[in-house]
């Protein structure tokens, strides 16, 4: 797949740019602190869930964490942190997803009596997966009833792929799951990548006002038909197979410093969360 971008300008600036990762390292994060020494960031892997005294970045930062580190230190580094919004399936069309999706509180997805796909829009306050009834989930002790959940008809899903996109464009992909467990190829050169991507991008052209200019979109075929599973925030996804340079830029633009955040990406900043000392 050979797609052009605009990457962000580290030159910009006289002291070089920091990519900041949290105290737990994976796969991803050892993928992209490589390519980010290669273009001259810094990078810096915190010890803890704060940000030290004196901790010192060389310019602006960026960050790629999960979103409870990120949320723990995001507004001290000066990053806003884009991700859809809570209810973006919801605004899809059936075409477009091949199953029915609402959103509902914690609250109303207790009262549910019949099979569901629940997952949380954009943390992991609770797993996402099939649940038999409300009864199943996690009670009110351990998830607040105001807490979102998006309820969608249980489909199966025999590919998923994800796509990252930025300011519109597919920019890189993989292939991440067959039949359900992990399964990872390049997206470069697979028998499903067009009818992946054709479809993806019909998807965008209708709803890019609705995403942030960096992000992640997953896409998966059900009795060999594309539909959308979900989007989320580029700097808390996995690369899988996807190109670690391109997957780096969407990173850098979703999880920036928020003097840069342009003026469209400002209604897709994630909340400052509430600090516990």
């Amino acid at each position: 797949m050979s797609v052009g971008i605009t990457s962000v300008d580290t030159t910009s600036v006289e002291l070089p740019r920091t990519l900041v990762f949290s105290p737990r390292a994976n796969d991803t994060s050892h993928v992209l602190a490589s390519v980010a020494q290669r273009r001259g960031l810094l990078t810096e892997h915190l010890t803890g869930w704060r940000v030290p005294e004196g901790f010192l970045v060389g310019g602006p930062a960026h960050l790629y964490a999960g979103p409870l580190f990120a949320d723990a230190v995001a507004a001290e580094l000066g990053i806003a942190l884009l991700e859809p919004p809570d209810d973006w399936l919801t605004r899809l069309p059936y075409e477009a997803l091949r199953r029915e999706i609402r959103m509902l509180t914690m609250a109303q997805a207790w009262t549910l009596r019949t099979p569901a796909f629940l997952k949380p829009p954009n943390d992991k306050s609770f797993p996402a997966r099939v649940y038999l009834d409300g009864t199943q989930l996690p009670g009110a002790d351990a998830v607040d009833a105001d807490t979102p959940v998006l309820a969608s008809d249980p489909v199966t899903f025999t590919v998923e792929f994800r796509l990252y996109v930025l300011d519109g464009e597919i920019v890189t992909g993989a292939q991440y799951a067959i039949d359900g467990d992990l399964d990872i190829e390049p997206l470069d050169g697979h028998e499903s990548e067009q009818r992946v991507l054709g479809f993806a991008k019909d998807v965008l052209r209708e709803a890019v006002d609705t995403l942030p200019s960096g992000v992640v979109m997953d896409v998966g075929l059900i009795g060999g038909e594309p539909a959308v599973i979900e989007a989320n925030a580029a700097w808390a996804s996995g690369h899988y197979a996807a190109d670690p340079e391109r997957v780096l830029d969407v990173v850098l633009r979703a999880a920036g410093p928020s003097a840069e955040a342009g003026e469209r990406d400002r209604q897709f900043v994630r909340p400052a969360a509430e600090r516990v000392d």
